[in-house]
């Protein structure tokens, strides 16, 4: 029966062109607005890393001006200090931790046909790798002796090797940057997690850093800043090292915690460490340590901007004002076939009959509309694309096929929705009155 139902539906379609064309622009218009929203706000909450996000924690430790919270109504800072981030990671409490801060580099190919470029880079520790399951394309991460030692060692994207090296496995060769020869460990694959959920403080969507370095190489080599840096008072003293052991926060660091067990263990160890270092005139508030697993800090961190949301709801109700005027339209042709009704009616088909007939008209109307929103939304997203530029990752913007479907299943369902009442009024007339006056 579905098939008669849709060729029917085909023909009421083809009979009323210039109707049918109203309702799927109506449908289009508000599936391509809620699939542009929708489509932004899914890839900004989506779990970068499903297979452990529950055992990925960020440290925060409130080391802030005893008199101001570093944010209402008692937050702890952001980030956290050089001389905190080493010394946890010289505890080594946890199954593994990282250490790590945005940095930048010159490099300075070999190929004199490259000229120099900057190159986006992060410092970080060993455990990174294997902490937040990176992929490797050849080699591997460093190992603890390069941390502990400082060693000239760099891991590599798989795009940054195809610029230098064409792509072949460069394990081995030497890279030069900031005038240092570092010798590449490791190539990573494609690798980029959306959000970056390790380092929200500094851009959830931006470009993936190019370089990686062991941490310990910010006081070796005196590396620049790059990032956001707060401070509460000026550091004591002149110069870099009295930088790095000030109270300014500029690093993050997370601690992998397998269950809830090692969780609290990991706190306990917080809360002593933090009393120890009151005893040297640091940590002036009250004991104000938090651990938050993936998910919780990005929602603290509001990944998802509250204006995104606010766009998305806004975009459903411009949906539901859409598929309002469908039903207004529906009305107007399903009355129009009254005679039609009424002369399927006495020749034998029931009102359920009808009913799913033209239940299946509003559902094939729907689908059009889907696959005209899509592709409305699919503009919508070049738009967005355009408008952020490099401020936003491509694939922040970019239909899949789980939205495709989503999309596609939200057209069909909400215009048959929208005729259900149209589709009850034409099929409770009578068809003896409509008979006669035919």
């Amino acid at each position: 029966m579905l098939g008669y139902y849709l060729k029917l539906a085909w023909l009421s379609i083809k009979r009323n062109p210039i109707l049918s064309a109203l309702m799927v622009t109506a449908i289009a218009l508000g599936i391509g607005a809620s699939m542009t929203t929708l489509t932004v706000n899914y890839m900004m909450s989506n779990n970068p890393i499903p297979s452990k996000s529950d055992q990925l924690y960020y440290v925060q430790l409130d080391n802030w001006d005893p008199n101001d919270p570093f944010d209402e109504p008692n937050e702890p800072p952001d980030q956290v200090t050089f001389r905190d981030a080493l010394n946890l990671l010289h505890a080594n409490k946890a199954e593994r931790q990282v250490a790590m801060a945005k940095t930048n580099f010159i490099v300075e190919p070999d190929n004199q046909e490259v000229k120099p470029f900057h190159a986006r880079g992060r410092l970080t520790s060993k455990d990174f790798f294997p902490m937040f399951s990176v992929p490797f394309l050849y080699g591997q991460g460093w190992n603890q002796a390069a941390d502990d030692n400082g060693d000239l060692v760099v891991v590599i994207t798989k795009a940054l090797n195809e610029k230098l090296f064409n792509g072949e496995n460069s394990v081995g060769q030497s890279l030069r940057m900031q005038g240092e020869q570092y010798r590449i460990v490791g190539v990573m694959d494609t690798w980029e997690p959306t959000p970056h959920f390790y380092d929200v403080t500094n851009g959830a969507f931006g470009e993936q850093e190019d370089v990686y370095v062991p941490f310990i190489l910010k006081r070796d080599l005196e590396l620049p800043n790059s990032g956001n840096t707060n401070c509460w008072k000026t550091p004591e003293g002149d110069g870099f090292k009295a930088f790095l052991q000030s109270e300014c926060v500029n690093y993050q660091f997370w601690a992998e915690l397998p269950d809830n067990n090692a969780k609290d263990n990991y706190m306990s160890f917080l809360n002593s460490y933090v009393m120890e270092q009151k005893k040297l005139g640091r940590f002036p508030r009250p004991l104000n340590n938090r651990l938050s697993d993936v998910m919780e800090w990005m929602k603290k961190q509001g990944v998802v901007a509250d204006d995104a949301k606010m766009m998305m709801y806004m975009s459903f109700m411009f949906l539901l004002v859409c598929l309002l005027n469908t039903i207004g339209l529906l009305l107007t042709k399903f009355v129009g076939k009254a005679g039609e009704i009424a002369l399927r009616r006495a020749v034998g088909a029931s009102r359920t009959q009808l009913y799913w007939q033209h239940l299946v008209e509003t559902g094939l109307i729907g689908f059009a509309g889907g696959i005209f929103g899509l592709l409305l939304a699919w503009a919508g997203l070049a738009g967005v694309r355009h408008l952020y530029g490099d401020n936003l990752k491509p694939d922040l913007a970019t239909l899949d096929m789980k939205l495709v479907l989503i999309g596609i299943a939200l057209a069909v369902v909400s215009s048959m929705l929208a005729g259900l009442y149209p589709t009850w009024r034409a099929c409770r007339i009578p068809p003896a009155g409509q008979l006669k006056t035919q």
